[in-house]
């Protein structure tokens, strides 16, 4: 789906082509909903990077990382006396994406670790508050970013240049569960005979 194995991709933000409408079919699995968005993808991958829609609305949220759903790590060290670390789970509340059954799995595993998990309205500008993001889906699980760049901004939102710690535990999580290795607490398998 990326290319490559489990690595960093970096995004372009793109303010002129939207990939849904509100109240439109984002949230549906059609093959209208991708082809949308390839006016801006085809450009993005001829320059080595995946495109990152904002809300069609305001273009002001960060809604999806192509035909992928957006994930986002916050992390806050709790005072100087404790060593307690909340990691947020972080993605986008929109009315124009589609409900990705990755993203709510990778959700159940984060409450599971003990994350504070959050769906809500991300600004773009949030990024730079952010220690890990990635988009997600069927095809890719996770695929982390590496950074952001709004062309229109002039800024970059630099992320990590290797996947990060919390992200490569919820994939492996996953991928664990997917192939057997570890019990699916969730009864998300079925053996078909």
């Amino acid at each position: 789906y990326y290319p490559g194995k489990f690595h960093c991709t970096t995004f372009v933000v793109n303010r002129h082509v939207d990939r849904a409408a509100p109240f439109g079919t984002g949230t549906f699995k059609v093959g209208g909903n991708y082809a949308s968005s390839f006016r801006a993808t085809e450009p993005a991958h001829a320059q080595g990077m995946d495109c990152l829609f904002l809300d069609a609305k305001y273009h002001r949220y960060i809604d999806e990382c192509s035909a992928a759903n957006f994930i986002g790590i916050k992390e806050s060290t709790k005072g100087q006396s404790t060593k307690y670390n909340e990691i947020e789970y972080l993605t986008p509340r929109s009315s124009a994406i589609l409900p990705s059954i990755t993203n709510d799995s990778l959700m159940t595993l984060a409450r599971d670790k003990g994350y504070k998990v959050t769906r809500r309205h991300i600004r773009l500008e949030e990024l730079e508050q952010m220690s890990e993001a990635a988009a997600c889906g069927t095809a890719c699980v996770i695929s982390p970013i590496d950074k952001v760049i709004d062309p229109e901004k002039n800024k970059i939102y630099h992320l990590s240049d290797q996947p990060g710690p919390i992200l490569t535990d919820l994939y492996h999580s996953l991928k664990d569960i997917q192939y057997g290795r570890t019990p699916d607490l969730h009864n998300w398998c079925e053996v078909i005979d």
